[in-house]
């Protein structure tokens, strides 16, 4: 089973992929049709948003410390043009950038610029679901992106999510199992709730993608839950996201 996190080298071919995916999709999208997890947003705005993220984590790897954020500033000219120029600026200043090397970030993993390469992929994979989403399709996640997406949500948001969210409700173990890889994760108690071991009072099983996806309040996968439904379910409602 692959170790996750994943390695710069393998975030970078999957980031390029995912933002050519989304590049095509900004090309021929309805311009005027909304984004349904995204409550108020068009599809204008889901480029945007994102195409703004990337530039903005570009200066934020290139030069190691937090910059403003500017997510909603209007892209000029072409919007498709002006998102692969974004993903093209995030890709060259990843591919210069030494992963090892301390810099800024907001979540609860070690401070140096691999977090960038792993948080970009999900960035883009996310937004990509959004965008078929308006088209009234699904993507394919490559499975071993969406568990390596499941790791950073329990591993490295969870601890910080009081930075966003209330602490969600967990008196006792939980298990996740991603059944197509065979990775799973426990989150046990705590303030917050973080990785650990324990006898799981339930488990939550379905495909990477569908529990990724689940995690990040997207679609309407239903998971095979076994044990303490009721616990499961109350968890999974709770914000895990920022």
């Amino acid at each position: 089973m692959p170790t996750l996190p994943l390695t710069a080298r393998d975030y970078l071919a999957h980031l390029r992929a995912l933002t050519a995916a989304f590049t095509d999709l900004a090309r021929s999208a309805d311009v005027g049709v909304a984004v349904p997890a995204c409550a108020g947003w068009t599809w204008p705005d889901l480029v945007t948003h994102t195409g703004n993220v990337h530039r903005w984590a570009a200066e934020v790897v290139r030069t190691g410390e937090p910059r403003k954020q500017a997510f909603e500033e209007p892209a000029a000219g072409d919007l498709a043009g002006w998102y692969a120029e974004s993903a093209a600026l995030l890709l060259a200043a990843l591919g210069e950038a030494d992963p090892e090397e301390r810099c800024w970030h907001f979540c609860g993993t070690a401070k140096t610029k691999l977090f960038w390469f792993r948080r970009q992929v999900h960035e883009t994979a996310m937004h990509l679901v959004d965008a078929h989403a308006c088209a009234g399709t699904t993507p394919v996640l490559d499975p071993l992106v969406s568990a390596d997406g499941i790791d950073e949500v329990l591993g490295a948001m969870l601890p910080r999510i009081t930075r966003w969210h209330a602490v969600p409700p967990l008196p006792v173990p939980l298990t996740v199992r991603a059944t197509d890889t065979g990775h799973e994760w426990t989150v046990v108690p705590g303030e917050p709730p973080v990785l650990g071991e324990g006898e799981a009072a339930a488990t939550v099983e379905a495909p990477a993608q569908d529990l990724l996806t689940l995690l990040w309040k997207r679609g309407e996968a239903t998971p095979r839950i076994t044990g303490d439904e009721e616990l499961a379910r109350v968890f999974l409602k709770s914000p895990l996201t920022p």
